[in-house]
């Protein structure tokens, strides 16, 4: 890989120690990859997790002088006040690391946004532009519905990018390895958000692999949640960073232009059998809960309307803990939705991830019920047992504690 001057001068230090640690990170990355150069970034988004990987790595870098040339958005950490205040005091282990991680993001120059769909409101990149992005539910996104480019990035490597300002050009920043490989006919409906996490956790059962899958069968425009339900989905369970949808992504206006002019290498067939498999297989058996949590992705403002909408004027049976951004959050009250679900007894929270120890530890052990196959992943390792249904099904279940279809 050849490096302009200034970026050698960078490796060797001359924009500092911290520039220079996370220049050797990448052009490490680069030469592994078969990258021929390095190339600029306008974006950047980190996947921070509030983990003590995490906090090392951002701390050392912090303590080189380390400072981002582009400012990048980053993940939910928690809001330990309103957790302490509404649920259970937050072990002093988890203030702790929340306390240091925030604080070295802050130091070293990010925008403190702490949303893991940066995609539909604060950072939002154009068709073409080159981009470091971490976060499963982000990179799919950027890549296939927007037709921005970024790899699967590491919050790591997506931070070095976010200091040197520059990325190895490899994988989905060339033309060639966006192009889709696979053909995947969907012969099942595919009607709501719903089906799209059902869809996005089936193929990576059907069929394994690095290559861009493009989807035909699909004929009507999935909406932004329902286009984020699909890559979360597709992203956590199998990795796919970029996928067309023939037809409606930008990338795939027909299937000649999708594959390059060139066959695709397998073609698999997704039939209403097999979205039922996985029904079967991963959304659990009817059943009393003890609490309800949304938000993995965060929650879209047209979401946390449609749970207001079925939860005005009555009154939860059990806890609902509905996550999204504080700018999400704001918009909610100012609708008056906030106003509903707190009525209802639910807690709308900003800025909180499912997936940040330890602040959920009073669920530990329970049942519960999302919209969220990505949310019940995550939460295995605590032994929370996740029932998995449509949005509006999910929030019927947390009226009444139980789970009945």
């Amino acid at each position: 890989m050849e490096l302009t001057s200034e970026q050698l001068g960078m490796l060797n230090g001359e924009q500092g120690k911290a520039a220079a640690y996370a220049m050797k990170i990448q052009d490490g990355l680069g030469r592994v990859f078969g990258a021929k150069r390095m190339v600029p970034i306008t974006r950047a988004h980190v996947a921070l997790s509030s983990q003590d990987a995490d906090v090392w790595f951002v701390e050392k870098l912090v303590n080189m002088g380390g400072k981002c040339k582009i400012a990048p958005t980053v993940n939910p950490s928690i809001d330990v006040p309103y957790l302490n205040r509404h649920l259970a005091e937050v072990p002093q282990e988890g203030k702790d690391i929340v306390s240091k991680t925030n604080e070295a993001y802050r130091r070293i120059g990010a925008a403190l946004t702490f949303d893991c769909t940066p995609y539909l409101q604060q950072n939002v990149p154009a068709y073409g532009e080159v981009i470091s992005f971490s976060e499963s539910s982000a990179t799919p996104y950027v890549n296939s519905v927007i037709g921005a480019r970024t790899n699967r990035e590491s919050s790591q490597s997506a931070l070095c990018a976010a200091i040197t300002g520059i990325v190895p050009e490899y994988g989905l920043l060339l033309d060639e390895n966006r192009k889709a490989e696979i053909l995947v006919e969907v012969k099942a409906e595919i009607n709501d958000d719903f089906d799209y996490q059902l869809l996005g956790w089936c193929y990576p059962l059907i069929y394994k692999g690095p290559e861009v899958p493009a989807f035909v069968g699909i004929n009507e425009r999935p909406t932004p949640e329902g286009f984020m339900n699909f890559g979360a989905e597709l992203n956590t369970s199998g990795a796919v960073g970029m996928y067309h949808i023939v037809g409606i992504t930008p990338e795939a206006p027909d299937i000649k232009t999708a594959f390059g002019g060139k066959e695709p290498l397998k073609k698999i067939v997704i039939e209403q059998k097999d979205l039922e498999m996985v029904r079967k297989r991963i959304c659990g058996e009817p059943g009393k809960i003890d609490f309800a949590m949304f938000g993995c992705p965060h929650l879209s403002i047209r979401q946390v309307g449609d749970i207001a909408r079925v939860c005005k004027d009555k009154h939860f049976a059990v806890g609902v803990w509905i996550l999204t951004s504080s700018l999400t959050k704001e918009l909610a009250a100012r609708m008056g939705f906030l106003d509903i679900i707190n009525r209802a007894g639910g807690h709308i929270v900003a800025d909180t991830c499912i997936d940040v120890p330890p602040c959920w530890w009073p669920y530990y052990g329970k049942n519960a019920v999302t919209d969220s196959p990505k949310c019940a992943y995550y939460n295995e390792i605590r032994k929370i047992a996740f029932k998995i249904r449509p949005l509006e099904q999910a929030i019927e279940a947390a009226l009444i504690g139980e789970v009945r279809i």
